[in-house]
């Protein structure tokens, strides 16, 4: 790794920590190091941007906690994997503040979804497809066990993300998890039947068929019929 000192804009007019942060920002994009590549040590940092080591450390939990860094005892500190639950927990404070609502965040997954849908039944592999096939069953198969049907639900979502090929649609997914699993529940309950209940485990059911199939369109569609039911289940119970 150089040893050369990323530099920093004088007109930079942030406290200590926030320089550093801006510092190891620059150092990733600078050497292009990779997720598990090592940074300078804290004392490394220290002397070249002329700072404390305690200015340094702090930055460095800031930017684990952010998931720019991972940090180990007795290590260095190394380029960390982006992580959805990041992501979720902005998502998870602008709804608890008022600044997005439930129906907001539904109608954006509607979007996202309907393209991972989409995409999945064109990029999925076989295994992938039968994943999600078996996800979809176990919603059905765990039917009078709502907090199994629950966390298959969420599997669902979050395989065919993962089948889109797009990592990005894979972290969005994924950082819905917290308020799906705060919303899940009051959405099942809301729908006046079993039968009501069914219906949506059954539109599971022709998402997976339809990525099974390799069907983009049917599954796009599919999974915009999901959200639809799914908000007017919420509007049920007033959540939106």
């Amino acid at each position: 790794m150089s040893g050369a000192v990323v530099p920093i804009a004088a007109e930079y007019d942030g406290g200590l920590v926030a320089r550093v942060i801006q510092a190891v920002n620059a150092r990733i994009k600078a050497e292009r190091l990779r997720v598990g590549d090592a940074l300078p040590s804290e004392t490394a940092f220290a002397s070249e941007l002329g700072v404390s080591r305690t200015a340094v450390r702090e930055a460095f939990r800031a930017l684990a906690a952010l998931g720019v860094l991972q940090l180990v005892n007795g290590r260095r500190a190394r380029v960390g994997a982006t992580d959805a639950s990041v992501l979720g927990l902005v998502l998870d404070h602008a709804v608890h503040t008022d600044r997005v609502s439930i129906q907001q965040i539904y109608d954006v997954r509607r979007t996202i979804e309907g393209r991972t849908a989409a995409l999945a039944a064109l990029r999925r592999s076989e295994m992938e497809a039968r994943g999600i096939t078996a996800h979809a069953a176990a919603m059905r198969a765990a039917f009078f066990r709502p907090d199994e049907t629950m966390e298959h639900d969420i599997a669902f979502h979050t395989a065919i993300a993962a089948a889109s090929r797009n990592p990005l649609f894979a972290l969005i997914v994924g950082s819905f998890e917290a308020i799906t699993r705060q919303t899940w529940r009051i959405g099942w309950d809301s729908r006046a039947t079993d039968q009501d209940r069914m219906a949506s485990v059954a539109c599971h059911e022709r998402i997976a068929a339809a990525i099974a199939a390799r069907e983009p369109r049917a599954a796009e569609a599919a999974m915009a019929e999901h959200f639809d039911n799914s908000v007017k289940a919420l509007l049920a119970a007033g959540v939106v």
